[in-house]
């Protein structure tokens, strides 16, 4: 049996939860609860960078939490909390700023392409590397489930430690990435990466109704229907996503057999989509007429992440020679 280790990650609440967000990180985390030790957090704190709106960010960060735990999250397996809640990394980020190059972040894309694509160029957001580290240092993550796009940001934190560790000590572990190659770029209903500010998302928890008219929009080629499909299409891709390893050669097989509507495929992906969400889509209902019990599991989560994020910023405060009192 593989040795347990600590797994780590966070997700953003940036709204409606679609189904990219959840084959891309969140069936992992969850399924990782049952074999390693999880921690698990909702970054409010880097939704700032984007987002000014008080009752917005409230509104999803309780909403990205209920998803979370209607969707499978055992807090009596796993460390669930938000960001803000532990404060200890904002402070850890301070100290992590001290030894990081300007070079360092200068060379990061994410800052860039956010900044192309109109996001205002703030400090928050040109030094969000460096809280990605201290989210990721001040609790000894050693597995970082990340997609492709965060892989850099990732890297930067392997930096940042092994600096840290150079000039202070072994304080922090420098953590490993997981990247789940077969679901790293799930692509939206028009072929491009799926993500809700393209308005190319299949949401989790909406009406049965707008869920088909999703499906349904998903753009495909025009190959006349006596002739094999793509394989490469989104609405391939997208199947497979919900089919096991057998399932997904009958619909390859599908694919290249002449006979193959699209208009019928879609269809059946989308009471597929519905059916495999349905016991989700239903605990959530329940989860949200039960806000008591969310917010003390989230208080509850916090607590413990303190626990261990104070050892390793009081780690590194002593290494820094910071500890004036003892």
């Amino acid at each position: 049996m593989a040795t347990s280790k600590r797994v780590l990650s966070g997700i953003q609440p940036s709204g409606q939860l679609h189904i990219g967000n959840y084959f891309g990180m969140m069936k992992r985390m969850i399924r990782y609860q049952e074999e390693h030790e999880l921690f698990c957090f909702i970054v409010d704190y880097h939704a700032l960078t984007t987002l000014n709106n008080r009752r917005e960010l409230e509104e999803n960060t309780l909403n990205a939490a209920i998803d979370f735990l209607a969707l499978g999250l055992d807090p009596d397996q796993s460390i669930f909390w938000i960001q803000s809640d532990v404060p200890q990394v904002t402070e850890l980020t301070w100290l992590l700023s001290t030894i990081t190059g300007m070079g360092l972040l200068e060379r990061a894309t994410s800052y860039k392409d956010k900044t192309a694509r109109g996001v205002s160029p703030n400090v928050g957001l040109f030094n969000y590397p460096i809280l990605m580290a201290a989210d990721i240092l001040c609790f000894g993550g050693e597995i970082v489930p990340v997609g492709k796009d965060q892989k850099q940001h990732l890297e930067i934190t392997r930096d940042i430690a092994q600096r840290f560790n150079k000039i202070y000590g072994d304080i922090f572990v420098i953590p490993q990435a997981d990247i789940n190659k077969s679901s790293q770029l799930i692509p939206g209903i028009d072929g491009q990466k799926m993500s809700k500010s393209y308005g190319n998302d299949i949401p989790l928890f909406v009406d049965e109704k707008i869920i088909r008219q999703k499906i349904m929009s998903i753009t495909t080629d025009s190959t006349p229907i006596d002739k094999p499909k793509d394989r490469n299409s989104t609405i391939f891709q997208i199947f497979s996503l919900f089919l096991d390893g057998q399932e997904q050669q009958e619909l390859a097989h599908r694919f290249d057999s002449p006979g193959l509507r699209y208009g019928d495929l879609k269809k059946e992906l989308a009471e597929s989509i519905i059916e495999y969400f349905k016991p989700f889509r239903e605990k959530r209902i329940y989860l949200g007429k039960h806000l008591d019990y969310v917010q003390q599991v989230l208080k509850s989560g916090a607590q413990k992440a303190e626990v261990v994020a104070n050892k390793f910023l009081t780690n590194a405060r002593t290494a820094m020679g910071l500890n004036y009192s003892g």
